[in-house]
């Protein structure tokens, strides 16, 4: 099973390439946000505790993204791979996670890091947020906000899969065609 995790600030395109991929090489694409926005969307228990984190742009607690994953891979055991997007986002969420792959004989096979230059993502994010109709799109301030915890809290996971020698950084700017070509690259020769 292919397990590629795309790693990256708000608004670098995990999503959009994300699609891209998951249809090229047939696996599933995971997006912890958007998983997390359909619960919020339902007001489910899960939905309601996690509304605040999401207003603010704060990460959501490890125990129930963690839990959220493993759920996912228990239902998903048959599939030919998965991106995970958006996950892990801290580095007890990449050791669990490693555990977890471990206990069915599974491990990530690389970590693909879009790297795209602050300003660029706020450009991104704003000009999202006028289709999204996400609030937290929408203010510069919160995805600011959003871009500082990931550099402070998320940016560091990357080092836990370096230390594997799964970490590739590939250039997130250009056409989406030229982003998309420099990711497959680099699965291609992870597979």
């Amino acid at each position: 099973m292919l397990n590629i995790i795309f790693f990256g600030a708000p608004g670098c395109g995990k999503g959009t390439q994300a699609a891209r991929i998951k249809e090229k090489y047939n696996i599933n694409h995971i997006s912890t946000g958007e998983v997390i926005r359909g619960e919020i969307a339902r007001q489910t228990e899960l939905g309601k505790s996690m509304q605040s984190y999401i207003a603010s742009g704060e990460l959501a607690p490890d125990a129930i993204v963690i839990g959220m994953i493993k759920n996912y891979m228990t239902e998903h055991k048959d599939a030919v791979g998965n991106i995970f997007d958006g996950f892990p986002r801290t580095t007890a969420q990449a050791e669990e996670f490693d555990r977890i792959l471990a206990a069915e004989g599974l491990s990530v096979n690389v970590m693909v890091y879009m790297d795209v230059p602050e300003e660029e993502l706020v450009k991104r994010i704003l000009l999202r947020g006028k289709d999204s109709g996400r609030a937290d799109d929408a203010s510069e301030d919160v995805i600011r906000n959003r871009i500082a915890i990931y550099r402070q809290q998320t940016e560091i996971v990357a080092e836990h899969y370096a230390k594997q020698g799964k970490y590739v950084a590939v250039d997130g700017v250009g056409t989406m065609d030229e982003v998309f070509d420099r990711i497959c690259a680099v699965i291609d020769t992870h597979r």
